[in-house]
């Protein structure tokens, strides 16, 4: 198979890996935890979200009685840098399927003061316990195989402090959707993917968080460039993901007011959709 090839001679396995070393958190005090966020998921400066949605993941799964996310809407409030931070949580409510809390990220700006840079509410379930009827009109994303698609890798020298995040991934990106590498954006708005970590870690539901958040901008192929920040983002996991590469597909419909929306599907190598998100985005025009 295609995606074989690329696997790592060595794989890292689920709470054994860069992912889990890097998200892990440590209590201070019932509903505290310390971090210390690691340079290696950025983006130039910033830290990634869907990597912050981890952390925050991390910790409520910590927090509350259940194992796994299964909504999680997070708001970004302001951009997260590497260094130590403070997540906080909060159990709103506890039942026997689900459990809702809330969880909030803080850092500190130059002068000493407490700054929140995301805040959560997710609710928690057991994925394991799901029924297995699925009733769905969706399909998996139509991607070439793995050695016909391309990587950060395969183009030119990226900018400098660019890389990190794009370091510890396998992404491999469908020449459909990489027309803005080329200076020929399609202007569809649709960006496709192969995804998995770098160091052959296969997907949890806690990676599944990262997943969503993880490929180029649409707004890329849509002929913009630059930082697009998250301003809100939802994330429903459906499933546990069996072993093996995701196929990670976004589209986004509508740019107005210097906002846009990016859909992602995310897909597991039985042909499970095992992840949905929505995302509110700002674009810098002109």
């Amino acid at each position: 198979m295609p995606e074989a090839a690329s696997a790592p001679a060595i794989r890292a396995t689920i709470g054994d890996s860069e992912f889990d070393r890097d998200t892990s958190v440590t209590r201070r005090a019932p509903g505290v935890y310390d971090i210390d966020l690691s340079a290696g998921w950025t983006i130039i400066n910033a830290v990634n979200g869907g990597y912050l949605l981890a952390v925050l993941g991390r910790a409520l799964g910590d927090a509350l009685p259940h194992p796994d996310p299964f909504t999680v809407s997070a708001h970004y409030l302001t951009a997260s840098r590497p260094g130590p931070a403070v997540v906080r949580t909060e159990t709103v409510r506890t039942g026997r399927t689900l459990s809702t809390g809330q969880a909030s990220l803080f850092q500190y700006d130059d002068e000493g003061n407490e700054v929140e840079r995301i805040r959560v509410l997710a609710s928690y379930g057991d994925l394991g316990t799901l029924p297995d009827d699925v009733r769905t009109s969706a399909k998996p994303p139509a991607i070439p195989p793995v050695d016909q698609c391309f990587g950060p890798e395969d183009g030119p020298a990226p900018v400098e402090g660019s890389s990190a995040i794009a370091d510890r991934l396998m992404l491999k990106l469908d020449p459909a959707t990489l027309g803005w590498a080329l200076g020929q954006p399609s202007g569809k708005g649709e960006m496709r993917a192969w995804f998995g970590l770098a160091d052959g870690r296969d997907a949890d539901p806690l990676s599944l968080l990262l997943a969503v958040d993880a490929l180029p901008p649409t707004a890329f192929e849509l002929g913009l460039k630059g930082w697009v920040p998250t301003v809100e983002l939802t994330v429903h996991v459906r499933c546990r993901p069996a072993p093996g590469p995701l196929r990670v597909s976004i589209t986004t419909r509508n740019l107005a007011g210097g906002f846009l929306e990016e859909d992602a599907e995310v897909w597991d190598s039985a042909d499970r959709l095992v992840a949905q998100s929505r995302q509110l985005a700002r674009v810098r025009l002109g």
